[in-house]
Formats: C-alpha cells, structure tokens, sequence
C-alpha cells in the first residue's frame, strides 16, 4: 500500500483533512515508496500571473498542478526510477498544487456547495494532474472523472442525483475518509 505525504503550511486546508486525504489515497497508486505532494494557496492575482506565465491563459483560475514526474499514469512507480526526485526522508515528490482559495469560494457558491466540499475537489484533481491524468479527450476526462470520483467517495464525499458534488450522510470509517464534521 502507498502511503501519500501531503504538505500545506496553509491554513485554508486543515491538518485534519489532510490526514484524512493521505488516508482516502492510500492504496491508489502502487508505489514501493511514499509519494508526495505539496499544496500552496494563492490569490486572484498570483494564479493569473502563474496562468498567464505557464500556460498562456491570461485569466483567473481556479487550481494548477505542477506535476515533476512524467509517464507514471497508471503504472506501477518505484523509487529507483526516479532517485533525483526523493526527498531527505526518502519520499517521492510527485508535484505541487495550488489552489485560488478565493476562486474556489467563488465555485462554491455558483455550484451550491461547501468551501470545504470544493476545496476537497480541486486538490484531488490538482494531484490525478501530479499523478499524470488529464481531460484533453474525452476518454480521458471520463477516467479522470472517475478516478476523482472514487477518492472523493473514500472521504464521504459524492455526487448528488443532479450531479453536484455533495457529502453523504452515510459514516465512514476514519481509516478510509475524512471524519464528517471537518468536511
């Protein structure tokens, strides 16, 4: 089982759901190794420039992924194919996410939703991007929606009959998702 490392010095995402993240990606991806990630929270202003500086999209967005590994979607990682890329502790930095908080609470609203709920999303999709997913095809939206489906559903976190994201009233044991007051 692999065990994810997540890091976030910020306090828009607290240390309880990020435990309770690591715990839902546990089992994921097969990796004889840690894997980690690494979030940071940004304003309006930095996630244009980074927009515009790297992808040539000159607006606000709502989340970018910075994956550091290339063809590891859905394949098996070992560390010794990527030594260049472990940390001190021996973990494997598999990119970093960041995240518009304010945009994000924009979302929230339009969509009816928590900040939490969200938020949640947006971190689970920022990190399939580290893990090597994208929706430039439809096939490959259709995974990648799929796959952000599942981990979401670890966490108590589903779909409605409209297709909203939405929490379940349904327990889950804390071994396989977040515990439901900190979502």
């Amino acid at each position: 089982m692999t065990d994810f490392r997540i890091f976030c010095e910020s306090g828009e995402f607290p240390e309880d759901n990020v435990r309770a993240l690591e715990r839902a990606l546990d089992g994921f991806v097969t990796s004889d190794v840690p894997l980690a990630v690494e979030f940071v929270f940004v304003d309006k202003e930095e996630i244009r420039r980074l927009n515009r500086e790297l992808r040539n999209t000159d607006r606000v967005t709502d989340v970018l992924s910075f994956p550091s590994l290339e063809g590891i979607r859905g394949k098996a990682i070992r560390g010794a194919d990527f030594p260049l890329d472990r940390d001190e502790d021996g973990d494997l930095f598999i990119g970093s996410v960041a995240v518009c908080a304010e945009r994000a609470r924009e979302q929230a609203a339009e969509y009816g939703h928590s900040y939490n709920r969200e938020l949640h999303y947006l971190l689970v999709h920022g990190i399939l991007h580290c893990l090597g997913y994208d929706h430039e095809t439809e096939e490959d939206r259709a995974q990648m929606r799929r796959e952000e489906e599942k981990i979401l559903g670890r966490m108590g976190i589903v779909r409605d009959e409209d297709g909203d994201r939405g929490e379940t009233n349904t327990p889950v044991p804390p071994a396989e998702s977040a515990e439901k007051d900190g979502l």
